[in-house]
C-alpha cells in the first residue's frame, strides 16, 4: 500500500525514527492506526469514576497551582526519557 502524507506530517514521521522512537516509518504509522483502531468504539465510561473521584478531590480543597502540576508532571517526563 502506497499512502501520501502531507510534507509536515512525513517530516514529523521521519524525525521520529531518527530519535529512534521507531524503527521506520511504516512501524509508526502501523502504531497510530493500532491506537485508532484501540480507539474506536470506546465511549469513556471506564473514565467516570476517575472524572469524578478528581471532583470530589477539588471540591474538598486538594488542588495545587498550575505551575506544581506541569513542574511535577516534567519531572516524571524526564525520568522515562532515560
Amino acid at each position: 500500500m502506497n499512502i501520501r502524507l502531507p510534507a509536515d506530517q512525513q517530516e514529523w514521521l521521519e524525525q521520529q525514527v531518527a530519535a529512534g522512537r521507531f524503527n521506520s516509518v511504516e512501524d509508526a504509522v502501523a502504531v497510530a492506526v493500532a491506537d485508532l483502531m484501540a480507539t474506536e468504539g470506546d465511549d469513556l465510561t471506564w473514565a467516570k469514576p476517575y472524572v469524578e473521584e478528581a471532583r470530589a478531590a477539588a471540591a474538598r480543597g486538594e488542588v495545587v497551582p498550575l505551575d506544581d502540576a506541569i513542574a511535577d508532571i516534567d519531572g516524571h517526563l524526564t525520568t522515562l526519557k532515560r
